[in-house]
């Protein structure tokens, strides 16, 4: 139980210096929590306490609370005899790399980090103040869901959450730290912001629990098996990254921080780089098979091409055969897409679009230039692939990159067919720049189904048929899928030397980087869902 304490009044003897020690005892108990028992009970699930996330979070001695003293006003349900301070929720803001970010943690000790009226209303304060400033939020998220005891008022509160999110959805970077439950209607706070974190083990997300799926389903699952760090990591795609523990989690947040702006007024930072630009690349030409058919790893091309081979990879996990990535080239942030012919080809389908098309989003919400690398055989045809639209999640990407206005620039490395090619932000959707290496195909398709369509008659009615049908296949691929072909017709604006590309990305996007673009006047349009 939290005693009720009240400052001594001037007649009754008070002085300024019992003042000052009767306030640095309520801030004590602030600080501590009500229940030192819990702490150790935090600590031995492996979990750290609000405080201690805050503090590795931010740079040292950089926080600054707010409503530390704040409590609850309900009654009912034995609450009117628990008041504790800050109400389960820890809120401020700090600095990490010396910059503006504010914070909310939730704290598990008290109330289990269940929300309720005056906890939402912390959070709205510091959701607003983080909007108003024009700094990153960061939630650092380990709640029970809504205070029961409190009803209706709760629930309320999360509602309040939603809307300042989307509010702040591309005017501020959000980022959610999962670092315990978050059940019900909860979930849908992270599920709202750009980036979600989770640590394995610890951090669980659901809208409805393992003992619920069970009785309305009959299956039977565990917590981590549910919405557990990888199954939302590699299955689900809502989190973007998944850690064995929070230091390393948190330490990436304060990376990811590092890359980004504070705001959408303003560019991302920018930093000295002793890579040198023309760095020459000769690793690329043994890193891309000229075979088309044959796979390798995009991963290492963007290792090559960016500032020291550093990157920051974003759902690893999920959608494997498209990988996006924040990097800098010449110490300038720059987001990377890029199909991967590793995991099914590096073909398109329905959650490397919905993948690629958010990333392309946030990119172009926070002024971040985009390099597509594009490897595409087409899109993954099969009825699961149609009846799952991928007409409609396909367009997403399409609608992304159509809208975007930062500076765009695509390089062809080696094929690119149909669609697909489109898609990957081709000169015709509005790249501003088109580059192809020497090598390259783009066709409507490859030229074994090419030749089998145009020349079918043809092959049918010869006496050797397989003799005509790779006669034709030589004869199309010459033709139309010579690497000059879309240069000669402006859709590519120079085939370049593989061993420059590192050079030619960074004075390219040095030219765009004052780029200015304006949209039609609208609300808002209406992308494909």
């Amino acid at each position: 139980m939290t005693t009720v304490r009240t400052l001594a009044a001037p007649d009754e003897g008070g002085t300024a210096q019992r003042g000052l020690e009767e306030l640095a005892r309520i801030k004590g108990e602030a600080l501590q929590g009500a229940d030192p028992a819990a702490t150790e009970r935090q600590h031995a699930k492996g979990k750290l306490t609000a405080r201690e996330r805050v503090d590795l979070l931010l740079d040292a001695g950089s926080f600054h609370e707010v409503e530390a003293l704040r409590r609850h006003r309900s009654t009912g349900f034995g609450l009117e005899h628990k008041k504790p301070y800050t109400d389960g929720v820890v809120t401020g803001w700090g600095t990490v790399h010396g910059r503006t970010v504010f914070v909310y943690a939730h704290d598990f000790r008290i109330f289990g980090g269940a929300l309720g009226e005056a906890h939402a209303a912390k959070i709205h304060k510091i959701m607003d103040m983080a909007i108003a400033a024009g700094a990153p939020l960061v939630s650092l998220n380990d709640g029970a869901g809504a205070r029961i005891q409190e009803g209706v008022s709760a629930l309320a509160g999360y509602g309040g959450i939603f809307e300042r999110n989307t509010r702040a959805s591309g005017v501020v970077p959000q980022i959610s730290v999962m670092l315990g439950p978050c059940a019900g209607g909860a979930a849908y706070s992270p599920a709202l912001t750009d980036f979600v974190f989770m640590v394995r083990g610890t951090s669980q997300m659901f809208i409805t629990g393992p003992d619920v799926v069970q009785a309305v389903t009959g299956e039977r699952i565990g917590q981590d098996g549910l919405g557990g760090a990888d199954a939302h990591a590699e299955t689900s795609g809502v989190a973007h990254f998944a850690y064995d523990d929070e230091h390393s989690c948190l330490e990436d947040v304060r990376y990811l921080l590092s890359l980004l702006p504070p705001n959408n007024r303003v560019l991302p930072p920018s930093t000295p780089c002793d890579d040198p630009a023309d760095r020459p690349g000769d690793a690329l030409l043994d890193l891309v098979p000229d075979d088309p058919g044959r796979s390798y790893d995009i991963r290492a091309v963007i290792g090559e091409i960016a500032d020291h081979g550093e990157y920051f990879e974003v759902h690893s996990g999920w959608a494997r055969n498209m990988v996006c990535a924040l990097t800098r080239l010449g110490g300038e942030v720059t987001g990377v897409v890029a199909n991967q012919p590793a995991a099914l080809a590096g073909v398109l389908d329905i959650h490397a679009s919905e993948k690629a098309a958010r990333f392309v989003r946030f990119c172009d919400a926070f002024n971040i230039p985009l390099v597509t690398l594009v490897d595409v055989p087409g899109f993954l045809p099969g009825v699961d692939q149609e009846h799952g639209g991928i007409i409609r999640h396909g367009a997403k990407l399409l609608y992304a990159y159509c809208n975007a206005t930062v500076p765009r620039v695509s390089l062809v490395l080696r094929k690119a067919y149909g669609g697909a090619y489109i898609v990957m932000d081709s000169r015709s959707i509005g790249a501003d720049l088109a580059l192809a290496w020497p090598g390259n195909e783009i066709a409507v398709m490859g030229a074994e189904g090419a030749a089998g369509v145009i020349f079918r008659r043809e092959i049918q009615a010869a006496d050797d048929p397989e003799a005509v049908r790779q006669e034709k296949i030589k004869e199309y691929r010459t033709r139309l899928m010579h690497p000059y072909y879309a240069a000669e017709r402006g859709l590519v604006d120079d085939v370049i030397d593989p061993r420059r590309t590192r050079e030619t990305l960074i004075g390219s996007l040095a030219m765009l980087r004052q780029k200015h673009a304006e949209l039609p006047s609208r609300k808002h349009g209406n992308p494909p869902q």
